[in-house]
């Protein structure tokens, strides 16, 4: 194997490994987003945890974040919880950079 082969081997793997770790961090966030808006529906124990799951199963409909923010703003709005997609777009930000912490620390 020549150098070159060594060196795009080396790409690959840290491209697959950056992509896993982009998805592990999108489901936490999503999950977190999850847990955040449960607490504002006024939702407790286990109904916390089934609630960020629909969050999280909301995220494989289509690509990027449309589909968790139309779920999660439709479920607000039902339940008269005034957000805005701005301030939702902002909190899921927020939740971002603690979800990608949290899993380069592994936790």
């Amino acid at each position: 194997m020549s150098t070159f082969d060594k060196r795009e081997e080396g790409f690959e793997k840290k491209f697959a490994m950056d992509a896993d770790q982009k998805f592990k961090a999108e489901a936490r966030r999503n999950r977190l987003l999850g847990m955040w808006v449960a607490e504002k529906l006024g939702m407790s124990g286990d109904a916390v945890a089934a609630y960020a799951k629909e969050v999280v199963a909301s995220d494989f409909e289509e690509s990027g974040d449309a589909d968790v923010v139309r779920k999660v703003l439709g479920d607000l709005t039902a339940k008269g919880v005034a957000v805005t997609e701005q301030e939702l777009r902002v909190k899921m930000d927020e939740l971002m950079a603690v979800a990608v912490m949290q899993v380069k620390a592994g936790t």
